[in-house]
């Protein structure tokens, strides 16, 4: 995938914060499961299959996303989603 205007660089929007980020400065998620059991699991390779998500990986914009019911939208998946695997893997590169 080439950028369309030359000199500038991807953005992405952190679905916790809502400000704009170079990929490298975000983390992308992405979901997995079965209906009913739906998780959103990190995804620090960005190679997994599927729709993705960006978020700073901190404590803040993690709970900023969970307040704000931002991951079923960004992730177009009706209900809630399973963040505890999230939530753990945040606070771990957030210390």
């Amino acid at each position: 995938m080439t950028d369309a205007r030359p000199g500038r660089s991807r953005e992405r929007t952190c679905v916790g914060c809502r400000k704009r980020s170079s990929p490298a400065d975000l983390l992308r998620m992405t979901v997995s499961g079965g209906p009913g059991n739906l998780m959103v699991l990190a995804d620090p390779d960005r190679r997994a299959p599927g729709r993705g998500a960006h978020l700073h990986p901190a404590t803040e914009c993690f709970d900023l996303a969970v307040r704000r019911k931002a991951f079923p939208r960004a992730f177009r998946v009706p209900g809630p989603l399973d963040v505890t695997g999230l939530r753990e893997y945040v606070a771990q590169r957030d210390m």
